[in-house]
């Protein structure tokens, strides 16, 4: 598990203490998160993974391994989000996910035949009773064109064939939970967003966190390229 704890001196400006980021594949959420995280000297959990023996498979395969493959994503989200449950520290500190752990159901429904589904989702359901839920859910809604740039340039070799009508599948997916489900989410179009090298872009989501907090989904853009 990955995870660096602190109590940054201006987490105290903001009243979120559980925030999760999520979006398509290639979409930024770590590097969001990894920055957040600095700025708020939170504790940091990011996804591992590069330790699930099925992911390469999977893309080889997908009809033979979505489900093992699926199975071990929840079993190992599940792992490590238990064990931010049994900090007792957990509303003193600032804690960043990279992932949502319903992220679980919405690739499955991707990615497994119907009656696989309804299986997975029986045992999604009982786990998911189990675990904490962030306070904001941070969502980076990128144009398919950007996700395949950035799958490129990180240069994972398992992911360079995945094709535009999965990550399609993948952004509709998430779209569709985003609105039938009443969770206090920051949407944020990244089409020309740079966290990394625009100080601003970065202080614009930091503005969010800290100005008064809102029900629903709240949209963020206006973004402009450097």
């Amino acid at each position: 598990m990955s995870v660096s704890k602190g109590f940054g001196k201006f987490a105290g400006r903001m009243q979120y203490r559980f925030i999760t980021i999520e979006g398509n594949i290639g979409a930024g959420k770590t590097t969001l998160s990894h920055l957040l995280s600095r700025h708020y000297d939170a504790r940091l959990i990011l996804e591992e993974f590069a330790d699930n023996p099925f992911l390469p498979k999977f893309y080889e395969n997908p009809s033979q391994y979505a489900f093992p493959l699926e199975l071990f994503f929840m079993a190992e989200r599940y792992k490590q989000l238990k064990e931010l449950l049994q900090q007792n520290d957990l509303f003193q500190t600032v804690t960043i996910s990279d992932y949502l752990f319903t992220k679980c159901l919405l690739f499955a429904k991707v990615n497994l035949p119907a009656d696989e589904y309804r299986l997975y989702q029986r045992l999604f359901e009982i786990i998911h009773q189990q675990i904490v839920q962030p306070d904001i859910l941070i969502y980076l809604h990128s144009p398919i064109s950007r996700l395949k740039e950035n799958i490129r340039r990180r240069n994972r070799a398992y992911e360079q064939n995945i094709s535009e009508n999965y990550l399609s599948d993948i952004q509709e997916t998430y779209t569709h939970y985003i609105r039938q489900h009443n969770v206090r989410t920051l949407v944020i179009d990244t089409t020309h967003a740079d966290f990394l090298a625009n100080e601003s872009h970065l202080r614009a989501i930091i503005d969010q966190l800290e100005g008064e907090p809102w029900e629903g989904q709240k949209f963020l853009d206006g973004f402009t390229a450097s």
